[in-house]
């Protein structure tokens, strides 16, 4: 059942006539490639038989009129198969060097008439052959033209064979290759990993190829449309295992120039794109299971890790995961193998290489003893986003990556539902709003946003590649593509996802090919009524920027429409084609009945129904099943307000959040006045749910952060001490004095927001508790009281009212943790210390890999911008350091765009303004990567700050001071 795919069958005639002929592409590849190595006689990246290599030349001038100067391949050459050797060194050879070194033969087929071979090749030395990078042979009696010249194309990352004369259009050749590449700590293609077991350092060999980075493994077509199939080999230490997307089908020893190694075989990999390639070589131990008795699932770890259990619970997740997708994208898992591996050194969450998906260990590993509910609540949501990329993104993967939003948004979604099965006491479909439509409404309301969908000239470099890994593109997806599924009924959603995943399987697309099958998904659907096809109402989410606000006014029964800026002021530069108008569905209620979804279609309308007065009210977006902020006449408003007062149970958890995030935002818009999104938070007291208070956390966070520096603080705290006050006590009570854990999984989750919270507003007995906990670890740090749910609010706090002992031994502990997501704690925790010489040492440490490591570098630099104390240390040492943390981080690190997000976050006076504006001057020469479209919006940001400040402190401070009376 693992290697079937449903297909109907015409199509899987044609599958096997495609597989009869992928069969001899292969056996005529493997020929070509044995008598390239024969006639090379040498291994690996040996030198040819002239015995040198071809330098690294000087970077071409840039010329854009010809073609190797564009980053987009020319659309004449077609890749079919690669057969790939590699055989990392996990010892430095006599420079102090790690490398590797390989071969890669790919047949191409040539559909367009051309003298020229370009494609992807980055910091590889490849060895001479004939005096040239390559060597070009003919297939099925094709005679290859000889090669003129080649030579490397820095700036586009390419190799560039120009040819005597011209290849034949539906002919195909092969090109082989042998290259020898450095095997970096720099967490980008294939790299280098470095962890210490039982006292002994350990080496392994990773990789990483989304997005750009496979061609800095081998040369290849590195695009996700250039698909083809992948025969790998690689060549190891016989104490090592070695793993790739395939199963592994055969090792045999050998000894190579007197060294004892072995060379293990995968089978080949189904048509992919080159940015889900994976390879490692690790002595990794695995457990494993199978699921309907015939798909191996493996979960891959340190040795030390699955001795203590650490992957037990994400092998039994990921079965159940697994069949939920199977059921419902109505598809088989079309590999024979699910292997997952947690990393040491990885740059980001997780990423979905078909059949070996890769893992920082805080992603994976759970700990029964040391590890969190929200541990366990992250490997479930990550496993699930990961697999649901295996048919979406994987099988079907989008053509370019203008269009990213197609698969992250997707599995960013659909991983709720996967966890949802999997978990199904968690609650996990209301978590969405929390992490997705609440935190990308920030970003999507600033003039600088961009839309889902960017026109592909606005994506060419790996830079601007990087840049849509983003906030827009995951979090607005999951957004968007949950409101169509919520107003077309999840059974229609997912008889489109299953009629399009069949129709495209193994292909590419763009987001129209989805609308097309979710139409006809429509009309295929009796009684099923939209009042306009798929295509119109998803083009104005999905090609224009931002969202709106609906404005009803329930005096009239007016609706109206605008595009929400949360800086009125701000000037929006890019067009729509649809002006900013949306076609809107609205669920409702009035009065707490449910009501007929209804759709606003223009910018200004009348309905009737919503007309209300006395003391009946009317709610809009109910559940946030809409992407769009609500606002109401003042009358509402009122009615709202009592009610959360009086009885605000009689609102579901999600709107009594969606009201108190809704109603704050609109203040920073000044739609309405401060003091009445104030005002929802007066019923705090009485909540005791999860979601509405981490709303208000994250809404009062805010004014914390614009007023911590200021007398306004005193106030708050004031206030919000009487207002968390009962929750904490309601979490002393429930748990015995602290003494047990609540039994409801968000209950968890607010018991650690009480303790939070009471201790940053001074409630005293709060701040005792959290020193008695850390004392008694100091005291035997053999024996840890603190409970793992409440480790990091209290390392945090304890840290931030303590000195330098309890920050050192913080430091040992985080040195000497073995369990990645308890190192992760403390990491977090010593970045709270309110003494700056301490926070400028712990800034210097993110300099040295082995103090801190380089995937975790960025984001310790983040957690020091997070304290108050730390705003103007991290701001003076990145600016201090731009050149080195560009080189290191900015080209393609996904967490870049969070550094200066993070940076930034508390800026609000004109000061500041100026310093990043000079700071962007400054620095143009060097650039700012996929940061850039970060430092705009923090200039943007900053200036609606700025203005909210100004305009907002004396009635703030006044509000605050009469609340607390």
């Amino acid at each position: 059942m693992g290697k079937v795919y449903y297909v109907s069958k015409n199509v899987g005639l044609g599958m096997l006539v495609l597989a009869v002929t992928a069969l001899v592409t292969i056996i005529a590849l493997s020929i070509a490639y044995d008598k390239e190595r024969a006639k090379n006689r040498g291994e690996p990246g040996d030198a040819a038989t002239d015995g040198t290599s071809v330098p690294t030349p000087i970077p071409t001038p840039f010329a854009p009129k010809e073609p190797w100067d564009h980053y987009r391949l020319p659309d004449s050459l077609v890749p079919v198969i690669y057969n790939v050797s590699l055989w990392p060194r996990l010892k430095p050879d006599a420079n102090d060097l790690y490398v590797f070194t390989g071969r890669s033969s790919v047949v191409i087929r040539c559909v367009k008439e051309t003298d020229l071979i370009i494609i992807h090749s980055n910091k590889l030395n490849l060895t001479s052959l004939h005096g040239h990078h390559a060597t070009l042979t003919g297939l099925g009696g094709a005679s290859a033209p000889a090669v003129h010249r080649s030579w490397l194309v820095v700036k586009t990352e390419y190799l560039v064979i120009q040819l005597r004369s011209r290849l034949a259009v539906g002919a195909s050749y092969v090109l082989y290759t042998e290259f020898t590449g450095e095997l970096a700590d720099d967490l980008e293609g294939f790299y280098r990993s470095e962890y210490t077991e039982d006292g002994v350092r350990k080496v392994i060999a990773t990789s990483q190829m989304q997005a750009t980075y496979a061609r800095k493994t081998f040369p290849c077509f590195d695009e996700p449309s250039l698909k083809a199939v992948f025969s790998v080999t690689i060549i190891h230490d016989p104490n090592t295992i070695a793993l790739s997307n395939g199963m592994e089908i055969g090792t045999e020893d050998l000894i190579i120039d007197g060294v004892p190694v072995r060379e293990t075989t995968f089978e080949p990999t189904k048509k992919m794109s080159t940015y889900l390639l994976a390879f490692i070589v690790s002595d990794f131990d695995s457990i494993k299971s199978t699921m309907n008795n015939e798909l191996l699932i493996r979960i891959w770890a340190r040795r030390k890790a699955i001795e203590c259990q650490q992957g037990d619970y994400a092998l039994n997740v990921t079965g159940a995961i697994l069949q939920f997708y199977e059921h419902y994208y109505n598809a088989t898992y079309p590999l024979s193998k699910s292997d997952q591996i947690a990393l040491p050194d990885f740059n980001a969450g997780a990423m979905e290489n078909w059949g070996l998906v890769t893992y920082r260990e805080t992603a994976l590993l759970f700990d029964p003893i040391m590890s969190s509910t929200r541990n366990k609540e992250r490997i479930t949501t990550v496993i699930s986003h990961e697999l649901a990329h295996m048919w979406f993104g994987n099988l079907v993967t989008m053509k370019w990556w203008n269009d990213l939003w197609l698969n992250e948004g997707f599995a960013s979604y659909v991983e709720y539902l996967g966890a949802d099965y999997a978990e199904p006491t968690w609650s996990m479909k209301d978590q969405i709003i929390l992490s997705d439509v609440h935190k990308v409404f920030a970003m999507d309301a600033l003039a600088s946003s961009h839309p889902l969908s960017r026109p592909e000239e606005e994506v060419n470099t790996p830079a601007q590649i990087s840049e849509m890994f983003n906030t827009i593109s995951y979090n607005k997806g999951a957004a968007v593509l949950r409101m169509l599924s919520e107003f077309l009924t999840e059974p229609v959603f997912a008889k489109g996802l299953s009629s399009y995943l069949n129709t495209f399987a193994f292909g590419n697309t763009v987001y129209t090919d989805l609308w097309d099958h979710l139409q006809q998904a429509v009309e295929n659907t009796p009684g099923m009524r939209i009042p306009h096809t798929v295509h119109d109402i998803m083009n104005r989410w999905v090609l224009q920027m931002g969202f709106p606000v609906v404005n009803i006014d329930t005096r009239t029964g007016s609706i109206t429409q605008k595009h929400f800026l949360l800086d009125p002021d701000s000037v929006v530069t890019r067009p729509s084609q649809f002006n900013y108008t949306w076609f809107v569905p609205i669920k409702w209620m009035k009065t707490g009945v449910e009501q007929q979804q209804y759709w606003l279609l223009q910018e200004t309308d009348t309905h009737s129904q919503m007309r209300v007065s006395g003391h009946d009210w009317v709610l809009a977006n109910t559940n946030v099943a809409g992407y769009f902020r609500v606002n109401y006449d003042l009358d509402n408003w009122d009615r709202l307000l009592s009610l959360l007062n009086t009885n605000h149970q009689a609102l579901s958890i999600i709107n009594r959040a969606q009201i108190i995030d809704d109603a704050f935002n609109l203040a920073k818009a000044k739609i309405i006045n401060i003091t009445l999104a104030l005002t929802t938070t007066k019923y705090l007291s009485k909540e005791r749910d999860y979601i509405p208070w981490v709303s208000a956390l994250r809404n009062v966070n805010y004014f914390i952060l614009m007023f911590d520096r200021t007398e306004v603080y005193g106030a708050l705290q004031t206030y919000f001490k009487k207002q968390i006050q009962p929750l904490f006590e309601h979490f002393r009570t429930i748990t015995a004095n602290w003494t047990k854990v609540p039994t409801g999984h968000n209950d968890q989750y607010n018991q650690i927001n009480a303790i939070q919270m009471a201790c940053s507003m001074g409630v005293q007995s709060c701040r005792e508790l959290i020193k008695s906990w850390y004392s008694q670890w100091m005291e035997n740090p053999h024996h840890n009281p603190i409970h793992p749910n409440l480790k990091s609010t209290v390392y945090c706090t304890a840290i931030a009212l303590g000195g330098v002992e309890e920050w050192d031994f913080a430091w040992r502990m985080f040195k000497n943790a073995t369990l990645a997501s308890e190192a992760s704690r403390l990491r977090a925790a010593l970045a709270c210390t309110k003494a700056p010489w301490l926070l400028n040492r712990y800034l210097d440490y993110t300099l040295d890999p082995t103090k801190i490591r380089k995937q975790d570098a960025t984001s310790t630099i983040q957690y020091i911008a997070q304290n108050t104390v730390g705003v103007p240390l991290t701001w003076n040492f990145v600016r201090a350091r731009w050149n080195y943390l560009f080189e290191q981080y900015g080209r393609g690190s996904f967490s870049f765009f969070g550094l200066i997000y993070g940076i930034t976050t508390r800026f609000s006076t004109e000061f500041e303004l100026q310093e990043l504006k000079k700071f962007k001057e400054d620095n143009l020469h060097v650039g700012f990567g996929s940061a850039a479209m970060a430092l705009e919006q923090a200039v943007e940001k900053t200036k609606a700050n700025i203005k909210w400040v100004a305009e907002n402190r004396d009635h703030v401070m006044h509000w605050f001071n009469e609340e607390s009376k």
